[in-house]
């Protein structure tokens, strides 16, 4: 039985650039105000959530403080990811 000779590979290569790339600008490290307010929203979120379950805030034990402590965390931790 004949072989077939089966379809040629296209070449997927792609196009060099037309230009040099430019240098990126570094970026110097996060200023002191960045890093405090980063730790400083987990740390208020971590006491809001601590203080909601002991039952110290006004109106007792809410959802409503253990969903702003949650959130101030979040935001917190998002604020690492633009950390340098």
């Amino acid at each position: 039985m004949p072989k077939s000779k089966g379809r040629k590979k296209a070449n997927n290569r792609p196009t060099p650039p037309s230009h040099k790339p430019t240098a990126l600008k570094e970026k110097g490290p996060s200023p002191l105000w960045y890093v405090i307010l980063m730790f400083g929203l987990m740390a208020v979120g971590l006491i809001i959530i601590l203080m909601n379950y002991i039952g110290i805030l006004p109106g007792g034990t809410s959802n409503t403080y253990l969903i702003t402590g949650l959130a101030g965390i979040g935001i917190g931790f998002a604020m690492t990811m633009n950390y340098r």
